[in-house]
């Protein structure tokens, strides 16, 4: 399997993998909105090849938290791959190498809103706890689906705030869980 960013020309083969994971049209959408809003930049999106065919993808795209200029942090939104390449370790890749050239690139925290069984193992932890608020309101009952990943040690504890996301990602529905 083959991972490289995302350019224009593969636009299409990104929104199928979402079109195809998720059933809807809603996420492919959310994807062409955040490549499109400048207050998502810098994006980071990759793509999963295998034999030239796109099996999953995931998009990092800007975030900060109120209070803190100096932090720079990310929003993992949307992670998708094809229904017969699930259950494959394709994700958890998309994921690993995604933390790793945002480490490099300085970013300090990564937040997600997702599945906490699934995204603790990549070694998330719920925000809400950690002094991170959601940009709205998560119910109690799924507070724990809010996580943050530090890539920075040091920035847990020190910092707290509400987490300001891109203008494509700032509506109730995107953060219901």
């Amino acid at each position: 399997m083959k991972l490289k960013p995302a350019s224009s020309t593969d636009l299409e083969a990104v929104l199928s993998v979402h079109q195809d994971a998720f059933g809807s049209l809603e996420e492919p959408s959310l994807v062409k909105r955040l490549l499109g809003d400048p207050s998502a930049q810098p994006c980071l999106s990759l793509l999963a090849l295998k034999d030239e065919r796109a099996l999953g993808h995931i998009l990092f795209s800007r975030a900060a938290v109120g209070g803190a200029p100096e932090l720079s942090a990310s929003i993992l939104a949307p992670l998708a791959v094809v229904p017969d390449a699930q259950r494959q370790g394709i994700g958890g890749d998309l994921i690993r190498h995604g933390l790793r050239l945002l480490s490099k690139s300085g970013v300090d925290l990564v937040f997600v809103l997702g599945y906490p069984a699934y995204y603790t193992r990549h070694g998330f932890r719920p925000a809400g706890k950690r002094g991170f608020s959601a940009p709205y309101p998560i119910p109690e009952k799924n507070s724990d689906a809010w996580m943050v990943l530090a890539l920075r040690s040091g920035v847990i504890g020190a910092y707290s705030g509400i987490v300001i996301c891109a203008e494509a990602l700032d509506r109730p529905e995107y953060w219901r869980e």
